[in-house]
C-alpha cells in the first residue's frame, strides 16, 4: 500500500532542539497533572459526565469551540484550503455560525431544561428507546471513527515534521489523552481544552503571519495563487459559485447554503453529543445560551490559522501537493500542507511552540471524542439496554472504562482516512451519513407535537441508510455523481454536501409521513420538550448587554459583513 510505503519511508523536515523538547514534555506533563488534580471533583455521575453542570458561560464557551479545533481541524482544513482554496471557509462562516447561533437561542432552552446527559437522552424522553437507542449507536460508531482520523491527523505532523514513527506517535498521544480523560472525565476534558484553545492560537498563528510577510500580504498571497495556477480561482468565496465548472470544489452555491448550512451545519452545531455536551455543564440556562454565541465570535477568526495556512501553501511551496489516497514514496499529500509550513517558518523554540500547538489540538480532539463516546455508551446504551439499575458510582466506572476501550478500538480506525483525497472528505461524509438524518429527527422533535416515536425512528433509520446507499452507488458507478450531485464535476465535499441534503429530506419526509399515519403522544407527556407546549424562561429585567439575543445579533451583522469582503 502506498500509505505503508510512507510511512517506511519517514522524512524528517526538521530537528527539534533541547527547547522544543522542554515545551512539549512541559505540556504532556501539564495535561496529565490536571487530569489527576480534577479527578477528586468527578466523583458522581453528574460530575464525571457533566463537570458538575458548573461552568461559566465563557468557559463553556471556549470549550465548546475548542472541542471543533483539534488538529483534525487544523491539519484537514489547511489541507483542503490547499485543495479548494477559500471556499473551504465556509465551513467556518456559513458552515458554522447560523447553527451556533441558532442552538444557542432556540435549541439549548430544550436540552437545558429537560437535563438530559446527551442528545440519545433528548431523543428518549421525546420518541422513546428505539429512536435514542439507534441513534447512540450510530453516534458511538461516528465517535469512534472520528477519533481514528484524530490519531491519523496527529500521526502525519509527527511523521512529516519530525520523521518519527507514525505507530509511536499515535500510542503515545492517544494513551497521555484516554489517562486525564478517564481520570476527569468531562471536567479534565473542558478545563484542557480551554488551556489548548490558547495554545493552538498562540502557536497556529506564527505560520499565517510568517506566511503572509513572505507571500507580500493579502493582495501578493492572491497574485502568486494565480501565477502558480493560472485559470483557477482560489480566493474567492461566493462569486464563482453560480456554475459547477468555475471553482476548484465543482461546487454550485445551492450546495453550500442547503447542503451545508442548512443541513450539515446545523446538523452537526445543534446535535452532535461532542460539542453540545460542553454546553449543558453551563451553571445555569443564560450561560447555556450565550456559551455557543461566545463561540461564534472565535469561530469567525478561526480561518485564519486553519485556511490561510493552505492558500499560502498554494503561494509559496516548490511543490504540487496530490491526495492522500494517490501519494507515493517521496511526495506529500494535501495533509501535509501545515507541516510543511510549520518546518519552513518555524525555528528553535518557535517549531516546539508550533508542534505544541498541535500536539495541544489532538489532544482536544480526542479528548472531546472519547468523552462523548463514554458518556453516550454509559448513559444511552449500556444503562438503558444492558443494567437499567446499579448505584451512580458503577456507572462512573463503566465511563472510565468506556474511555480506555473506545481509545483502543478507535486506534484501528486511523488507517480509514488514507483512502480519501483529504482528512475532510472523510470527515464530511460521516456527518452526511449519521448528522444530518439527526437534525431532521430532533428538529422536528422539538417544533412538531404531531411527530410520533415510530416516525421518529423511521426517518432517522431512512435517512441514515439514504445517506450511506447513495456515498456507496458513487463509490461504485462514478456516472452516478451527476445524478446524486448534481455535476460529473462534483468533488469529494461537494459530493458530501448534496448526499447531506438528500439524507436529511428523506429522514424528514418519512416521518412526517409515518407520524400522520400514527398515534402522537399526549400533549401532557410533550412538556419540557416541544415548542408550544413548553413555559420557556426569559431574560427579565436584564440590561440590553447581557440578553443572549443581543449578542446573536452583533454576531450574526460581523458575519454577514465577511461575506461582503471575501465574496
Amino acid at each position: 500500500m502506498n500509505f505503508a510505503l510512507a510511512t517506511l519511508v519517514p522524512q524528517r523536515l526538521v530537528r527539534l532542539s533541547s527547547v522544543d523538547l522542554a515545551i512539549i514534555a512541559i505540556y504532556f506533563i501539564a495535561v496529565l497533572c490536571i487530569g489527576f488534580y480534577l479527578k477528586r471533583f468527578a466523583q458522581s455521575g453528574e460530575d464525571f459526565f457533566l463537570a458538575g453542570r458548573e461552568m461559566t458561560a465563557w468557559v463553556a464557551g471556549l470549550s465548546f469551540l475548542s472541542a471543533n479545533l483539534g488538529s483534525l481541524e487544523l491539519l484537514g482544513w489547511a489541507g483542503s484550503s490547499y485543495q479548494y482554496g477559500i471556499l473551504a471557509a465556509h465551513w467556518y462562516w456559513i458552515g458554522a455560525i447560523p447553527a451556533m447561533l441558532f442552538l444557542g437561542i432556540v435549541m439549548m432552552p430544550f436540552y437545558y431544561i429537560s437535563k438530559t446527559h446527551s442528545v440519545p437522552g433528548y431523543l428518549q424522553l421525546r420518541y422513546g428507546k428505539a429512536a435514542s437507542g439507534l441513534s447512540a449507536v450510530s453516534f458511538g460508531f461516528m465517535t469512534i471513527l472520528m477519533s481514528g482520523v484524530n490519531m491519523f491527523a496527529m500521526a502525519k505532523v509527527m511523521q512529516v515534521v519530525l520523521g518519527w514513527n507514525i505507530h509511536f506517535s499515535i500510542w503515545v498521544s492517544s494513551l497521555t489523552v484516554g489517562i486525564y480523560v478517564a481520570s476527569g472525565g468531562l471536567f479534565s476534558a473542558i478545563f484542557n481544552e480551554v488551556l489548548q484553545f490558547f495554545l493552538i492560537w498562540f502557536g497556529a498563528l506564527l505560520i499565517p503571519i510568517l506566511g503572509l510577510i513572505e507571500a507580500g500580504g493579502w493582495n501578493g498571497l492572491v497574485a502568486r495563487i494565480q501565477h502558480n495556477f493560472p485559470g483557477q480561482n482560489f480566493t474567492h468565496a461566493w462569486s464563482t459559485l453560480g456554475h459547477f465548472e468555475d471553482n476548484p470544489m465543482g461546487m454550485h452555491w445551492t450546495g453550500i447554503v442547503f447542503g451545508l448550512g442548512a443541513v450539515i451545519s446545523m446538523g452537526y452545531w445543534t446535535t452532535d453529543f461532542l460539542v453540545v455536551q460542553r454546553v449543558l455543564a453551563a451553571k445555569d440556562l443564560r450561560s447555556a445560551k450565550m456559551a455557543p454565541i461566545i463561540g461564534s465570535f472565535f469561530k469567525m477568526a478561526v480561518p485564519l490559522i486553519v485556511i490561510l495556512p493552505g492558500l499560502i501553501g498554494l503561494a509559496v511551496l516548490p511543490e504540487k501537493l496530490v491526495p492522500e489516497s494517490a501519494l507515493q514514496p517521496g511526495q506529500h499529500s494535501y495533509n501535509d500542507v501545515l507541516p510543511l509550513m510549520l518546518a519552513r517558518y518555524c525555528g528553535p523554540g518557535l517549531m516546539g511552540l508550533g508542534v505544541t500547538a498541535l500536539v495541544a489540538g489532538f489532544m482536544a480532539g480526542m479528548a472531546g471524542n472519547v468523552s462523548a463516546f463514554a458518556t453516550v455508551w454509559t448513559y444511552d446504551i449500556y444503562r438503558p439496554f444492558i443494567r437499567k439499575t446499579a448505584p451512580d458510582r458503577h456507572y462512573v466506572s463503566m465511563g472510565r472504562w468506556c474511555t480506555i476501550i473506545g481509545l483502543f478500538i478507535s486506534i484501528g480506525t486511523a488507517y480509514l482516512a488514507m483512502g480519501f483525497a483529504s482528512i475532510m472528505d472523510y470527515v464530511q461524509a460521516l456527518f452526511s451519513f449519521f448528522i444530518a438524518p439527526l437534525f431532521g429527527t430532533v428538529l422536528l422533535g422539538m417544533l412538531w407535537k404531531r411527530a410520533t416515536p415510530l416516525g421518529g425512528f423511521l426517518g432517522l433509520l431512512a435517512g441514515t441508510l439514504t445517506a450511506i446507499g447513495i456515498f456507496a452507488s458513487m463509490k461504485i458507478d462514478h456516472n452516478l455523481v451527476a445524478v446524486f450531485a448534481l455535476s460529473p464535476m462534483a468533488k469529494g465535499l461537494t459530493q458530501d454536501m448534496y448526499q447531506a441534503l438528500w439524507s436529511c429530506s428523506v429522514c424528514v419526509l418519512v416521518t412526517v409521513f409515518v407520524s400522520l399515519a400514527t398515534t402522537p403522544k399526549p400533549l401532557a407527556e410533550l412538556t419540557g420538550l416541544v415548542y408550544g407546549v413548553t413555559p420557556i424562561p426569559k431574560e427579565e429585567n436584564v440590561p440590553l448587554l447581557q440578553k443572549p439575543i443581543f449578542w446573536a445579533g452583533v454576531a450574526l451583522v460581523l458575519f454577514v459583513i465577511l461575506q461582503i469582503v471575501f465574496w
